[in-house]
């Protein structure tokens, strides 16, 4: 059913990264979960009412709240598939976030409501009543529930979109929580227990974690995160690949929504080399990296003097970090000679988290380096790249 559905409304559906793409699957989800929503809550609003059930209006007026969702979703995708403007020169990709992060609320006001709910009905507990109208309604809304969730789950893995992931967990979070409702009332009519209300908190804490977690899945892009580890590896590759390249390193990543990246590295070349020859290199890697992984890229080169006595000391020097420990590297490595002493200066890289601050680390390392010759001068920087200076 999925599949036929894309076919029907999303063509070129394979091309996930292209901005129309993704705002046809947006209009796809948004529209099918108002559509199922609608008519859960139809249903239910009229079995609620021939069977003056309380529990079935509320799952009613549920449904109601989630075709509002829907609607987010669907105004999400629109608005992350414009252009860019002078106001928003990076585009409007990470609506698509922000419509997430609405229905990653919207789970947590569900988990909140149902736990208040159920404490309410622990404390006053009321009397089960049977209908088998009702019982047979509920049944059937977990079903399309449960649907409704592997079909945005599946749209959601497709396009690598959380915000889809989201509403996917809030159509799984309904399903169990109309479940709860359909099953507390057959063991109390069966057996007499009155379990609703503990059944219900358990389920609102479950409810809880959900939203909780689809919140962080929206709010790390907008917080900024580092880049995935595979396109970064596959970067790293395709860059090295070309002549002149030595290393990279500084590489600094900013999503700004699917498909709307920038990107800036340094990148190691050789200082004797031709500088057009050279030039021609990083523009034609930068559009590469365009054509690519649609990344817009600028690439900085950093010189690099290869005589064998600088390299010898370079590595003397990142032995030197290796020892202090092994996640630590160097880039930039130069060597400025005076008449009394000689500037060593480089950038070392240490990971975030590092047990010892900046100062330390270059107090410790300047400490070594003298201990090489008293003739150097350590001049260090620290920073942090996701993607360390690799060699050629």
């Amino acid at each position: 059913m999925t599949d036929l559905l894309i076919r029907w409304f999303v063509p070129n559906g394979e091309q996930t990264r292209d901005a129309s793409v993704r705002r046809q699957y947006g209009r796809l989800a948004g529209g099918v979960g108002i559509g199922v929503n609608l008519l859960l809550f139809a249903v239910k609003l009229l079995a609620g009412i021939l069977t003056a059930s309380v529990a079935v209006l509320a799952d009613a007026f549920n449904n109601l709240s989630d075709a509002g969702t829907s609607i987010v979703t669907l105004v999400g995708f629109y608005l992350a598939g414009q252009e860019a403007d002078e106001e928003h020169p990076f585009g409007h990709g990470r609506m698509e976030y922000l419509a997430g992060l609405i229905v990653s609320l919207a789970i947590l006001l569900v988990g909140f409501e149902l736990g208040k709910s159920s404490v309410e009905k622990i404390l006053h507990p009321e009397p089960v009543e049977f209908s088998l109208l009702s019982t047979l309604i509920l049944a059937l809304a977990v079903l399309v529930k449960l649907w409704l969730f592997r079909f945005n789950r599946a749209l959601g893995r497709r396009i690598e979109s959380a915000a889809m992931q989201a509403t996917a967990a809030d159509s799984l979070m309904d399903a169990i929580a109309t479940a709860v409702v359909l099953v507390s009332g057959l063991i109390g009519w069966r057996f007499g227990w009155n379990v609703d209300g503990w059944v219900g908190v358990l389920v609102a804490l479950f409810i809880l974690k959900a939203g909780l977690d689809a919140a962080k899945e929206t709010l790390d892009p907008l917080l900024g995160r580092p880049m995935d580890p595979e396109l970064a590896q596959d970067i790293d590759q395709l860059v090295l690949d070309h002549p002149y390249i030595m290393g990279i390193h500084d590489l600094v990543y900013h999503d700004y929504g699917p498909g709307r990246a920038m990107m800036s590295f340094h990148a190691e070349v050789p200082a004797d080399g031709d500088l057009l020859a050279i030039h021609d290199v990083i523009d034609h890697i930068e559009r590469e990296l365009k054509q690519r992984n649609g990344i817009e890229t600028v690439i900085h080169m950093d010189p690099i003097v290869q005589d064998e006595g600088t390299e010898q000391l370079r590595r003397q020097i990142e032995g030197l970090a290796k020892q202090m420990d092994q996640r630590l590297t160097i880039h930039d490595f130069r060597i400025t000679a005076g008449p009394i002493h000689t500037n060593l200066l480089f950038d070392v890289v240490v990971p975030y988290g590092f047990s010892m601050t900046d100062a330390q680390v270059k107090k410790e390392l300047a400490r070594r380096v003298k201990e090489l010759s008293d003739k150097y001068y350590a001049v260090i920087e620290v920073d942090r790249s996701f993607v360390e200076c690799r060699e050629h």
